[in-house]
């Protein structure tokens, strides 16, 4: 095999050392180089991202251009500056997300608590869990006439029905996480010593998070799908409001605007409670 110039110069630089030429020819031309780092995590995960939103947008476009009768995303976005400039949007937004932070707050403090006392003793348990059983096949929508009969067209009854939506989500999932605590961990405590205020507070608490911050999740978004039906019936603003009005005169932008805006809000609201899970639970592993 006959060698190359740079292969023969580092022979003959390895046989003037006292090295062997074998060895010499045996390291790779590229050794020495920097290996490529690989894509941390995150990074990838963020990268995937902007490829999914660009391409969704994409998707978008072409079929409104192909003759589906969709605004074209430039159209949305002028209608929302439009809106904006007008002082409407930002009255929507702040009214709509006032009403989905009310409820769901509420809802969720309510909803923690009863679920520990469900998952940790069993005549909570016994007492309120038909009660949830029973509500939970009920849609918090279809109460929403009751709610507005007994407590008129303002905003209580709006905010009742999300809470009852954020609520039902919230306690299952707390309940569950309680009682799929390791029996182990919790006899291990008592065998140390530990009294149950401790073992609850050391080793239940942290070991529910994670099934606590998931119904949080769940439950905002069904606060968010409550909230839209729910002001469609005498809400004098909100983004649900605005976007039935759009639909009595087909004003498909306004409607697109409406989604869109519901969707980021979501979407932001998810990332946060994403990120207190992750700084909540950084002893969990994770794939």
């Amino acid at each position: 095999m006959k060698m190359t110039d740079a292969q023969e110069q580092a022979a003959d630089r390895a046989v003037a050392s006292g090295g062997n030429a074998t060895t010499a020819l045996a390291v790779p031309t590229g050794a020495g180089r920097p290996q490529r780092r690989r894509l941390g995590k995150r990074t990838k995960l963020i990268i995937l991202n902007a490829i999914s939103i660009v391409g969704g947008i994409g998707i978008w476009w072409v079929l409104a251009l192909s003759g589906f009768q969709l605004p074209t995303p430039p159209e949305v976005v002028e209608r929302a500056a439009q809106l904006w400039s007008a002082g409407i949007l930002q009255e929507d937004i702040l009214a709509s997300l006032g009403r989905v932070l009310s409820g769901f707050l509420l809802g969720s403090a309510v909803a923690i608590p009863v679920g520990f006392l469900m998952g940790w003793y069993t005549v909570a348990r016994g007492l309120f869990e038909p009660w949830i059983q029973f509500f939970r096949t009920i849609p918090p929508l279809a109460l929403l006439p009751l709610v507005l009969v007994l407590l008129g067209i303002g905003e209580i009854p709006k905010i009742v029905v999300i809470f009852l939506a954020a609520y039902l989500a919230c306690v299952i999932s707390t309940y569950q996480g309680v009682v799929s605590v390791d029996r182990t961990l919790i006899n291990a405590a008592r065998v140390l010593g530990a009294k149950d205020g401790t073992i609850f507070a050391r080793v239940v608490v942290p070991a529910s998070t994670p099934f606590i911050l998931v119904g949080m999740r769940v439950g905002l978004g069904s606060a968010w799908a409550t909230l839209v039906a729910a002001e469609l019936l005498a809400a004098q603003a909100g983004l649900g409001r605005r976007m039935q009005e759009a639909q009595i005169y087909y004003d498909l932008a306004t409607i697109f605007v409406g989604i869109v805006v519901i969707g980021i809000l979501g979407l932001v609201m998810d990332r946060l409670l994403l990120f207190a899970e992750t700084k909540l639970t950084g002893w969990q592993e994770r794939r």
